[in-house]
């Protein structure tokens, strides 16, 4: 469809802090080991693809997962990682660097709010779910108007993940979460002026063990 933009959605890598449940944010916390192997084995499997662009938050988990795609891309034209700080994870202020369980202690009320997923609610210093859905939406329309009839790789985070399904799939904003998340998963959409909608979500099959012979062959 030459009015349309396919687009594939991928989250960083693996951290320590996601491991440790510790809330990222806006602060620059690179992969850990698993998470690098992560980023390899998402590079492999799009390596045949026929990319146009590859955009990523210009935070390090998510540009050092950005670079290994682009490394192993057959498009020449990709092979360049292009920073977009639309494409930041959610800013969580007073939440960042802390644990889930340290939030429920030390801000009770701002934990529940949280957790229920109230629209309006930012934590002190962050952004609120309106504010990262408006966010979102405003990067996806910028990149993917840019490359109808093509094809790009967004590289971001799990709540930018989440912006997107929500998006393409009409959810509510305060719907509790029934989709994956995955590190490294591959999530695919349809950009069209008029709508995003959702093509596939969360193949992992990749991060498989049991295929790492037949796609590194």
């Amino acid at each position: 469809m030459t009015n349309s933009t396919r687009i594939i959605a991928v989250r960083h890598g693996e951290t320590a802090w996601n491991v440790d449940t510790r809330i990222q944010g806006h602060l620059d916390i690179d992969l850990n080991e698993h998470g690098r192997w992560q980023a390899e084995r998402v590079a492999q499997a799009l390596a045949d693809e026929d990319i146009a662009a590859i955009y990523a938050s210009d935070l390090l988990r998510a540009h050092t997962t950005a670079r290994a795609i682009a490394s192993k891309t057959q498009s020449p034209q990709a092979r360049q990682v292009l920073l977009h700080q639309g494409l930041r994870e959610r800013g969580f202020g007073i939440f960042e660097g802390l644990t889930f369980a340290q939030i429920a202690n030390d801000w009770p009320d701002e934990a529940r709010r949280w957790r229920l997923r109230e629209p309006d609610f930012a934590p002190s210093g962050g952004e609120s779910l309106l504010q990262l859905r408006e966010r979102v939406a405003v990067a996806v329309q910028t990149l993917a108007s840019q490359h109808t009839g093509q094809q790009i790789v967004l590289v971001a985070h799990g709540g930018i993940m989440d912006a997107l399904y929500r998006l393409a799939t009409r959810q509510d904003i305060s719907a509790p979460r029934t989709w994956e998340l995955g590190n490294a998963a591959i999530n695919r959409l349809l950009w069209t002026v008029e709508s995003l909608t959702l093509v596939g979500w969360a193949d992992t099959r990749h991060l498989d063990d049991a295929t790492i012979d037949e796609i590194s062959a």
